[in-house]
């Protein structure tokens, strides 16, 4: 088991597996099963500390010979991946080492680094929400999704969402590896899901369309943000803005990027989100207050959109 430490390199991302790991292999050894679990190592160029953003400096090994058969490689990220990126040393041992390695793991932005060496070129992956556009801009070959915690995309290639998603990825690797109930044992001990609901958008932040350049489709959509719950059928929001039906609906997905229905539902979306986490009403009064009708609507809404119910989601972010 082999870990990439680089300078700048996202400390959790790097830490979160190893801890999962080597708990796997105490929790193994506990069994009597000693000759079981994973020698971990944390690599870096030239063996140097590997320095994480916030300073801390983590005790590493040179990269081994890339010839030699590699279990698992570890590829976290950071906001020095940039630079690793241009490193072509690096980035060369990774195609060679790449080759004799059973598993690839990228967490977080290391999927960039995984993507610069060719190794998830035509693979669906992940990485933090915030840099998946980017990810698939600067790799089309790549088929991004934003959305899970992490994809096994084959049994070489798992990629995982932002920070902490590396843990969630390391205890299905452990799974795979060991079996459920070693994982839900290591995962007991670090107080986890063994397998966390929901996917990556609930913890995103709320994404808001751009504004429309022509004044009466800025006007409709000033309109439902300020009343989520209101009368926003097509023919009325088309009334709003003094066009037939069909003309408004074809301007507004041309100026706003979705349909006029999309954009009711994900602003509905957004409202009922604020209110689980800043009110303790009822998630049938929520439901009624944003325009769903009833929490029913609602929790198909949220399932389909963030991957949870409101219920969920409420326990998992509620400030009051």
């Amino acid at each position: 088991m082999v870990i990439l430490g680089y300078p700048g390199v996202q400390a959790l991302d790097l830490v979160g597996p190893f801890e999962v790991f080597t708990g796997a292999t105490m929790a193994l050894a506990g069994e009597g099963r000693s000759d079981d679990g994973y020698r971990v190592r944390i690599v870096t160029r030239n063996g140097e500390p590997a320095t994480t953003g916030t300073g801390l400096a983590l005790v590493a090994d040179p990269l081994p010979d890339p010839r030699v058969e590699i279990d698992t490689l570890v590829l976290p990220g950071g906001w020095g991946v940039t630079d690793v990126r241009r490193d072509a040393a690096t980035v060369g041992w990774l195609r060679i080492a790449a080759e004799r390695t059973r598993r690839v793991v990228s967490v977080c932005t290391g999927a960039f680094l995984a993507a610069e060496a060719g190794l998830i070129d035509g693979c669906a992956a992940t990485t933090h929400w915030a840099f998946a556009e980017q990810l698939g801009r600067e790799f089309p070959m790549v088929a991004v999704d934003p959305e899970p915690i992490f994809v096994r995309s084959s049994d070489k290639v798992w990629t995982a969402a932002g920070v902490t998603a590396g843990i969630d990825l390391a205890l299905a690797l452990v799974e795979d590896d060991y079996g459920a109930d070693v994982a839900q044992t290591v995962a007991r001990w670090l107080v986890m899901y063994l397998r966390r609901p929901g996917g990556q958008t609930q913890f995103a932040a709320p994404v808001w369309m751009p504004r429309a350049k022509r004044a009466p489709i800025r006007e409709v959509q000033e309109a439902i943000e300020a009343d989520p719950g209101g009368p926003h059928s097509i023919p009325e929001l088309a009334r709003r803005a003094a066009m037939s039906p069909r003309h408004f609906t074809r301007v507004f997905t041309e100026e706003v990027g979705e349909a006029p229905g999309a954009y009711v539902e994900r602003i509905r979306t957004e409202a009922a989100r604020r209110q689980l986490e800043e009110t303790d009403d009822t998630v049938t009064v929520i439901a009624q207050r944003c325009g769903f009708g009833s929490a029913e609507t609602l929790r198909r809404n949220f399932v389909r959109r963030l991957g949870i119910s409101p219920d969920q989601y409420r326990k998992t972010f509620a400030k009051v």
